[in-house]
């Protein structure tokens, strides 16, 4: 599935929302021990995350990336609240 939309949360974590309305939180806290990824130590880098044109992954800037496949695969399901009736 392609990305609906995407945000930063505390704890080095992202919430994902893809467009078949699934949603799940990735945590970027393991990454940040890999060199390519240290950067995103930097809170405001982090929450700078960006849906690639296309949808098929995210960046933060030209070095660092995600492809949808990680973020689907291992991310945590978050469980939907169901609509209130009108």
């Amino acid at each position: 599935p392609l990305f609906y939309e995407i945000s930063g949360l505390d704890g080095k974590k992202i919430l994902v929302t893809f467009d078949n309305d699934v949603k799940k939180i990735y945590d970027c806290v393991s990454l940040l021990s890999e060199d390519v990824f240290y950067p995103l130590k930097d809170e405001a880098l982090f929450r700078n995350v960006k849906i690639d044109s296309g949808g098929y992954g995210i960046s933060w800037n030209e070095e660092i990336d995600l492809s949808e496949a990680e973020l689907w695969i291992n991310g945590i399901l978050v469980e939907q609240a169901a609509e209130p009736d009108r």
